[in-house]
């Protein structure tokens, strides 16, 4: 009876080695692919006023009538986002939660401004709905004009100083939170980011 219960302690810590091996082995594959996949940014569109360049300056009024303008600098120092979106839209509504989230934890720097155009009554049924009462929300043509918005839900963060720091197609968290990222690391886009990286790491290899 001990002999059999020496061999199955025996075959039982071999098995717990091998799926520790097993485990380490697979954790550094998983390493690795990280490494290879790149983080998807927000799709860039060519169209509109560019990153790095002053935004232009557009006068607005928001569904409660009050006068807004987008462009100049900020005295709170905080940036802007601008998210144009449509009560159609249905991506635009699965980020709403999105949207909340960041509004919370990125108070600190930054303000969300969501922007659409078309009814009134449609839009404010809209807002009621999705419970979007805590967001200045602005119904303004010539805002989406004036960023060439051709698809939604569209973004373009705006830095305290009236510069254009990020944009680009935003349908999932990843690319909203892409745009973030690219303002900290002053590049374009995230895109941009990882090709200067795997830029280096090429030159690295040709030294």
């Amino acid at each position: 009876m001990n002999t059999a219960l020496l061999i199955s302690n025996v075959v039982l810590w071999t098995l717990v080695a091998g799926l520790a091996v097993t485990v380490l082995a697979l954790a550094r594959q998983v390493g690795i692919l990280h490494e290879r996949i790149a983080p998807a940014g927000a799709l860039m569109v060519r169209g509109g006023p560019k990153v790095g360049e002053q935004a232009p300056v557009v006068d607005v009024t928001d569904i409660e009538g009050r006068d807004l303008s987008f462009g100049n600098a900020r005295e709170d120092a905080k940036s802007t986002l601008l998210f144009f979106l449509s009560p159609t839209c249905p991506v635009c509504k699965t980020l709403l939660p999105v949207l909340k989230s960041s509004q919370k934890t990125e108070r600190d720097w930054l303000e969300i401004i969501l922007t659409s155009d078309g009814d009134v009554a449609a839009q404010g049924a809209f807002i009621n709905e999705y419970q979007l009462g805590d967001f200045t929300y602005v119904l303004s043509t010539n805002l989406g004009m004036t960023y060439q918005v051709g698809k939604l839900p569209f973004a373009v963060l705006i830095d305290h100083d009236g510069i254009i720091r990020s944009k680009g197609l935003v349908n999932s968290r990843e690319h909203l939170e892409s745009l973030f990222e690219a303002k900290e690391r002053g590049v374009a886009s995230v895109q941009e980011y990882m090709a200067g990286i795997q830029k280096q790491a090429a030159e690295d290899q040709d030294d």
